[in-house]
């Protein structure tokens, strides 16, 4: 004789518990990654770039909201406004904003260069991965 057999979960249940796995191994969570790294200098070989970035936007004010910005090569550049320091990478308790580094024609996508800026003290990170690796100029 054929026992059948008990339903499972409803499919909302099914697909929260996949979801849930995939965002866990995925790495979507917001955990830092393994070999994410805060560098109390900078030697690598954009820091030069990220430095006249730095001197640019000090010449601006350090904008606080996003937006495009005219460069001096006659291109702009963009600011994202605040950055949160969600991974906790940077020293906690300071306000950052963040700025990109290469300047591009207005509304072209951006590319993976940034600085930091503490608009306390003024230091400045450099990441020239998106937030992986910090570099302090």
């Amino acid at each position: 004789m054929h026992t059948p057999q008990r339903p499972g979960p409803a499919w909302p249940v099914r697909l929260t518990v996949i979801l849930a796995a995939i965002v866990s191994l995925v790495g979507l969570a917001g955990i830092t990654p393994a070999n994410a790294a805060v560098y109390s200098s900078c030697t690598i070989s954009r820091c030069a770039d990220a430095r006249s970035a730095k001197s640019i936007w000090a010449a601006k004010g350090y904008p606080t909201s996003s937006g495009w910005y005219s460069w001096p090569d006659g291109r702009y550049n963009y600011t994202g406004g605040r950055f949160y320091n969600r991974e906790g990478q940077l020293p906690s308790g300071a306000t950052y904003y963040e700025y990109d580094v290469y300047s591009r024609a207005r509304g072209a996508a951006r590319d993976a260069y940034r600085i930091v800026v503490n608009r306390s003290t003024g230091v400045t990170w450099f990441s020239p991965n998106h937030y992986t690796d910090f570099y302090r100029l």
